[in-house]
């Protein structure tokens, strides 16, 4: 039987997606399994690496029962996986902690602060690109394992990021690629390796850090025990795969410089694909080595975007989501219908969606979200248009910022999950400027990226310029000149003295 089909693993904060496609890069037929983030002290958010693997292994077995592929068609498999893990694998290949922090956890700021006694910052930002605030990075969740888990730590063969734990799941290989070990905050863009100054600085081994493929590079094939687990082939190969922000890139149509897109999901962010890091101390955008060698993936971001979306709908819309229990009525649909009866600008409501802490944009890391100007003629329409309007302006601060490097004068690609609501889409294009494109591949970006790495890997495909044709315009949004005026003049800067404020409590 041929193999013309391959399996994509979007790894993310609240979930596993395995897609299968064709080897025309079409979806066939997906499947979500979702899994728990656990919040056991402040700043520490973790989660369970063996629940991403019981995702893996749950989602692919689901996925061939429901498409009714065999799979002796499956040639490959890849994963997009979320950003900045930091697994501990030990020297008999056990897993060494039952949870890991994540990307967000930022525990580690005293380990941070002691390297930068030694290592200038701007110097570490200007080589590494990671404008996270610094305790997210890899590096310094290390330092913390090493000062707080030093018997754990004594343990420690390698440490490897989120897909590439499962990947080792899959073939028994400890490695990562390029664009994962960008966020691994010892590694140096220009030179795309390990920068073993920072590491001697940090008071690591370098040997703790996996060695580095490219994304589309084949790692292996599966062991028995993934082939059993899975119920795939265990000659069936894996192919490296890549980082989430990059992955996501790459299936935006990402594939070539200059390209723009804006990804709306829990978290979200606004990326630029170019073939030079954008790079400023100051506000400093965060750069991703992208899948492509040779290009980077720059992007500003705000960390919580449609995760607080979901807090107004668990908080103000309780009703709503019971009625989606007994109708089937999505409790987003019905937000929307809700949020229309409100007006630009919310009748005075201005909300700051920094519930899960902020980003370089704003003052502070340890800012809170909230809302400002309420009265009590204000009603559940203008809270859920209020808190629409401050992520797609908290996302307007984030393009200003990005504009001030290179222009943006073309459709803004808008993925993700909020993608698929009209009336937020059109107030993007006007809080941007610009008009706004929804194509097909919305909620299936990263999906789409990591399938093309496994594509390219084992052959199918020669390049990856057949992604263009895969996306097809849905739905374009031209910006209303008297809303995006009032935005600009009134809403933009209520928007900023908020997060001034906020910056201060």
């Amino acid at each position: 039987m041929e193999r013309t089909k391959v399996i994509a693993y979007d790894l993310g904060t609240g979930g596993i997606k395995a897609s299968l496609f064709s080897q025309e890069g079409k979806i066939i037929s997906s499947v979500f399994i979702s899994y728990a983030t656990y919040f056991p002290r402040e700043d520490w958010q973790e989660q369970a690496p063996e629940e991403w693997w019981n995702g893996i292994v749950v989602s692919t077995r689901q996925l061939l029962k429901s498409s009714g592929i065999s799979a002796k068609e499956i040639a490959s498999l890849a994963i997009s996986g979320h950003s900045l893990g930091c697994v501990p694998i030990g020297k008999n290949g056990d897993l060494l902690r039952k949870t890991t922090p994540i990307w967000s956890d930022q525990r580690a700021s005293k380990e941070a602060e002691r390297f930068f006694s030694q290592v200038d910052y701007s110097d570490w930002y200007m080589h590494t690109g990671n404008g996270f605030p610094p305790a997210c990075y890899t590096v310094f969740k290390l330092m913390w394992y090493k000062e707080h888990e030093p018997e754990m730590f004594s343990s420690v063969d390698k440490v490897i990021g989120t897909k590439d734990y499962c990947n080792y799941r899959l073939t028994g290989k400890l490695c990562t690629d390029y664009s994962y070990a960008s966020g691994s905050g010892v590694f140096d863009l220009q030179r795309w390796e390990y920068n073993t100054c920072y590491i001697e600085a940090a008071g690591l081994n370098p040997a703790i850090f996996p060695d580095i493929f490219s994304s589309d590079a084949i790692i292996g094939s599966l062991t028995k025990e993934a082939s059993i687990a899975t119920g795939l082939c265990q000659d069936t190969v894996v192919v490296a795969g890549g980082v989430d922000n990059s992955c996501m890139a790459l299936g935006a149509r990402g594939f070539r410089s200059g390209e723009i897109y804006t990804s709306l999901g829990s978290s979200a962010w606004i990326a630029l694909v170019a073939d030079s890091p954008v790079l400023d101390f100051t506000y400093k955008p965060y750069v991703f080595a992208h899948v492509i060698k040779g290009l980077y993936t720059s992007a500003t971001c705000i960390f919580s975007a449609g995760s607080s979306f979901r807090w107004v709908r668990d908080t103000f819309c309780t009703d709503l989501l019971n009625r989606e229990q007994e109708t089937g009525e999505d409790a987003y649909g019905q937000m929307n219908e809700l949020a229309a009866q409100s007006v630009p600008g919310s009748r005075g409501v201005v909300f700051n969606p920094s519930l899960a802490g902020g980003s370089m944009l704003e003052p502070t890391p340890f800012i809170c979200g909230g809302f400002a100007g309420l009265k009590l003629s204000h009603t559940r329409s203008d809270i859920i248009h209020a808190a629409m309007e401050g992520i797609a302006l908290n996302l307007k601060v984030a393009l200003d910022l990005l504009q001030s490097y290179v222009s943006v004068n073309r459709d803004m690609l808008i993925v993700g999950g909020g993608a698929k609501s009209s009336l937020w889409m059109q107030m993007f294009a006007d809080i941007y400027g610009l008009p706004v494109i929804k194509t097909n591949i919305d909620q299936e970006a990263a999906s789409l990226g990591a399938a093309a790495l496994a594509l390219k890997g084992v052959g199918l495909w020669s390049d990856y310029e057949q992604l263009s044709s895969l996306h097809h315009v849905e739905c374009r949004y031209e910006p209303d000149k008297e809303k995006s005026h009032y935005y600009k003049e009134e809403g933009l800067p209520k928007f900023k003295l908020l997060t001034r404020l906020l910056g201060e409590f």
